[in-house]
């Protein structure tokens, strides 16, 4: 470099004062370079950063409290952050680096994101347990007919597939019956229990802690029984591909306890 870093002398080595002033910040680069190997080190571990996890309104409530414990067993060093939201919010918030994988229901299509169907989930009527139809072994989709059907608003695509399954509802919402319409399933349900209507919901939130026995029923859907089908999406170019297997695999175990 042009200049004396080292006094020598027969007997010891010592600075000089520039040296001194090398040194120093030769040590501060090398700690430094220690710094970039652990980072580097780090991103080795696919598991080791946080992952940030989306699902919809009606997913979420009935998944998470399984998965989130599955997903610790298997990663327990990989902080995990949760949100739950309409389908096109999180499409936008994956789209945009906000979270890193979201779970919604199929149909789901969009460029250069990979949607993986993970499992098929069927629907059930929730009837208030003084119903008439209880005494009915399964109901028929075309029974929904001119009755007081609980909906979710609009915006969420479980409101859309019971319509799609139940043709007659959305050809008569404008007859004398009104359908009443909310935005959570829960609310939902407390309103089948209070003898407002009856509902459709997916088979994961079917069951409730919340009533105790004789409080509402429950009936499956004669053939063709409605269902969904529930997706993992998540970015082509996301670069830790094992993270992705791991959720996908935790909640594929998760959902052995729910449907």
């Amino acid at each position: 470099m042009g200049v004396y870093i080292f006094e020598r002398s027969k007997n010891s080595v010592r600075l000089t004062p520039v040296g001194e002033t090398i040194v120093e910040q030769a040590q501060r680069v090398l700690q430094q370079t220690q710094t970039i190997r652990e980072l580097a080190k780090v991103g080795k571990d696919q598991l080791a950063a946080p992952l940030r996890v989306g699902a919809i309104y009606t997913i979420g409530p009935y998944l998470f409290p399984h998965l989130i414990p599955e997903l610790h067993k298997v990663a327990p060093e990989m902080p995990l952050y949760i949100e739950e939201n309409f389908t096109h919010v999180l499409k936008e918030k994956l789209r945009s680096g906000d979270l890193d994988a979201i779970i919604v229901a199929l149909p789901f299509s969009e460029p250069d994101i990979v949607a993986k169907p993970l499992y098929k989930e069927h629907f059930d009527v929730l009837l208030p347990a003084g119903h008439p139809w209880t005494s009915k072994k399964s109901i028929s989709a075309d029974d929904l007919d001119n009755r007081s059907l609980l909906l979710l608003g609009e915006g969420h695509c479980f409101r859309d597939q019971v319509l799609e399954a139940c043709p007659t509802v959305k050809a008569d919402t404008h007859t004398e019956f009104t359908t009443i319409e909310s935005t959570s399933l829960e609310t939902i349900r407390h309103m089948v229990a209070s003898g407002f209507g009856i509902t459709v919901l997916p088979h994961s939130a079917i069951h409730s802690p919340y009533y105790a026995e004789g409080v509402v029923a429950v009936r499956p859907f004669a053939d063709p029984v409605p269902t969904r089908t529930v997706a993992i999406a998540w970015r082509m170019s996301f670069p830790r591909p094992k993270a992705i297997d791991m959720l996908s695999d935790a909640i594929m175990l998760s959902t052995k306890d729910i449907l």
